[in-house]
Order: structure tokens, then sequence, then C-alpha cells
């Protein structure tokens, strides 16, 4: 095992909440600074440590994606631009839900409950209950905190922070910030879907091996590892020749340099790079070593799962189309709606990019309810584009011209309330297959 690696285990037993530095861990293991500070910014990108302003690197919980809507103490210092008055060792803790105390305290009283957050001026008794209830504090309009609430903030363990935000604008920012991590939550990256552990074959390896395996596992398709576990190539059934001796290494037959994708590129990108590469299985890489192997299938179904879920935050995409009301007329795809402020740009009109994309999206569905194929946007290209204003009530009309076995084709037509052309556009898109 590497410094680096033992570095990152070293920092995975470390308690929640211990404060690490760069030169505690280079004196505590051994190692130069420079080995250290780089393990610690690995294991930042990893999610088990955390830097917070004026509080330092401290050991976090790692945030799994099924939990990513709840923030910590740290994440909201952070967006509010806030300062920690008191209760620093419990920054790391975890918030269920915020309160605007706005009532009376024995109204307060009710709202408040263990683990949640609230917002409030500077009103030291609702400090106090809201502690005593071991709920954290944020004091809006930049106002601080006596030294008793502190030191009963520290008693506790729960943060008092800060802002010099109002209480409207810090509730609207943390609400932003968990509508952000919730549409993330959605985008379904490889780690998500990969096979880990994948069987591979050595570098050193012959055809024999390669064929044993074949047989056991019913797979054409394998990586090819060196000594280190590091991807050097990838076999395949047709890079084998029939009349190939069974004693050649596989080495001589591999692709070179194979295209490979990490556990956080999303399963959309990995389907684009295999459509367009034509590629049945792609290695998944830490760095240059193996942890796991994606194949068509994995990334068609994982699509498909996707297209069945239900949006939980809207993207610019979902306003936009949530103004549009869809049917086939005579097998031609016909949307209507109105533009949207979201949609313009400076000077008052529907931006290029909020048409092009409404044009690429519209393509698109007109493919999938033609035969319910996978696709992936392979070019697209604009003929012309007017000017259009807010209000403005369009007519978009998608007709699928050709379906080939690997690609197909859509002219997409928009069309003004006075029914004059205002733009058109030819999408071509490569059929994903299994």
């Amino acid at each position: 095992m590497s410094k680096h690696e033992d570095i990152i285990k070293h920092i995975l037993s470390l308690e929640v909440g211990h404060k690490i530095s760069v030169r505690g861990i280079a004196t505590d293991l051994g190692v130069s600074e420079g080995t250290a500070y780089r393990a610690i910014k690995d294991c930042e990108t990893l999610g088990i440590v955390s830097t917070i302003p004026r509080v330092g690197t401290v050991r976090i919980e790692k945030v799994e994606k099924k939990s990513i809507e709840a923030l910590t103490y740290a994440e909201v210092v952070n967006i509010v631009e806030g300062a920690i008055l008191g209760g620093k060792e419990g920054i790391h803790k975890t918030l269920n839900k915020f309160v605007i105390g706005a009532m009376t305290l024995d109204a307060m009283q009710r709202y408040i409950s263990p683990g949640c957050l609230l917002i409030v001026g500077n009103r030291e008794e609702a400090h106090e209950l809201a502690l005593n209830h071991e709920s954290a504090v944020l004091i809006s309009g930049g106002f601080t905190c006596s030294d008793r609430i502190k030191k009963l903030a520290n008693e506790k363990c729960l943060p008092i922070i800060s802002s010099s935000y109002d209480t409207f604008t810090i509730a609207t920012m943390i609400n932003r910030a968990i509508s952000e991590s919730l549409i993330k939550k959605e985008i379904i990256l490889v780690e998500d879907v990969m096979m880990a552990e994948p069987i591979s074959l050595h570098v050193g390896d012959n055809i024999r091996k390669w064929k044993t395996l074949m047989s056991e596992t019913r797979h054409e398709r394998y990586p090819v590892v060196d000594d280190e576990n590091r991807v050097v190539g990838v076999v395949t059934l047709k890079d084998i020749h029939n009349d190939s001796c069974p004693d050649d290494p596989v080495s001589k037959f591999m692709t070179k340099v194979p295209i490979t994708v990490s556990p956080k590129t999303t399963v959309a990108y990995a389907a684009h790079i295999m459509a367009w590469e034509g590629i049945e299985i792609c290695p998944v890489v830490d760095g240059r070593k193996l942890v796991g192997i994606i194949s068509r299938h994995d990334v068609i179904k994982a699509l498909q799962y996707a297209s069945r879920q239900p949006q939980v935050s809207d993207t610019m995409e979902d306003l936009i189309l949530k103004n549009f009301r869809f049917e086939i007329e005579n097998g031609v795809a016909h949307f209507w709606g109105n533009v949207i402020p979201q949609m313009l740009d400076t000077i008052g009109t529907a931006s290029w990019s909020s048409l092009g994309m409404l044009l690429s999206t519209v393509g698109l569905v007109a493919l999938r309810q033609k035969n319910n194929i996978n696709i992936s946007v392979d070019s697209m290209m604009n003929y012309f584009m007017k000017p259009v204003q807010i209000d403005s009530i369009m007519h978009i009309y998608a007709k699928v011209i050709d379906i080939g076995r690997s690609f197909c084709k859509v002219e997409i037509d928009m069309y003004d309330e006075n029914r004059e052309q205002v733009a058109k556009s030819m999408l071509s898109a490569r059929v994903i297959k299994r």
C-alpha cells in the first residue's frame, strides 16, 4: 500500500469531527507535507473531510446520494457566508429542517426539535430556547450574541452562526442549495450502475486463459491490466483471429490505450461515448487502476430507469417545457406553448440557447414517441432562427424523416402565433443498441 493510500486509510479511521492538519498528518505518519496535503485534498474530493472557514479541516461523515437533501451546519456556513460564534465542535452535524423564528417563544417551542436550525434575529431568549431543545441557531442581520449563549452552545456542541443577510434571503439561499442538491441526486453516475470487482485478464495471460474465462462466464470482452491493476487494454472476441495460437499473449491482440471513464462520470456521457466510438464495454478507472466495468446494456438500463423517475426539483428544461403541450398529428409531433421570462436574453428576446434547447428536446421526444428507441444527439444544424418576444405563442413541429440501424434524423420547424416560420433545424441522433 502506498503512502498516499496509508494517509487516506488513517483519515478514515478518525472520528467524525476530528480536526486535521497537513503538519499533524505529516508528523504522525512520517511523510512529507506535500504528500499529506495531496492526500487531504483527495479526501475532500471523496467527501470524508471538509474545510470550514475559521475552523479548519475536519473529518466528516460521507453523505450518501440517497440523503443528499440533508445539509450539514458547515455547508450552511458556506452557503450564507456566515461566521461561527460558538459550538464549533458540532459544525459537522446534519440538520433536518430549518425554522424561522418570527413568533412568540411559546409558539416557537412547538416548531423547534432536535437537529433543526432556528433562523432568528438578535433575540437571546430564542437562542437559549433553541439550544436547550438541541437545535442550532443562525442569527440574521449580522448580529452577535452574549458570552453566556456562546458558552451554552459550546457545552451543547451546537453551532451558533451569524450572517449579514436578512432572514428571507438566508431562507431562500438554503432552499436553493437543497433544491440544487436534489437535482444532482437524480443524476445517475457510472459508480451507481457499474459492475464492481470485474473479471479481468493480466497482460501476461494467453489466449487459452481468455477462452477458459469466456466459457466460464459467457462474456466475450475483458479489460486487460498490468501488475499494479492498471488498465492497459481491452480484448474482445472480434480481436482474436480464428487461427491464433492458444499460447499467444492477449497483449498481442488487445486494443491498447482503451477508452475509460471514472466512477463520477455521468451515465449519459458514458452512453454518448460508447455510442460514438461503437464500443460494448468501458473500463471504470480511479486514476488508472481498474475499479469496475460498465457495459452498453448497463447504460441503456440506467437511462430507461432515469426516464421513468419523477423529477424532485425543476431544472431549466423542466421550467420551459412545463409551458408546452404535445400531441401527434398525422405522424408529426406538435408542441405549442408560450415564451417565458427564463428563456430571455439581455435584450428581452428569447435567447438562442433556450430556443436551441427547446428544438433539440422536441426532436428527441418525437424520435422516442416514434419507436421508443434509446438515442443520443449526434449533431444539430440550425438553418435560421428569428428573434422571439416574451409571451409569444410558439408552435413546433417535429417530423421524423429517417430511422436507420445506427442513425435517425428529424426535421424541426417553429412557427409563431401568426403561422410565420421563425426557426428551422435538422437533428441527427445515434441509436444506442444493446
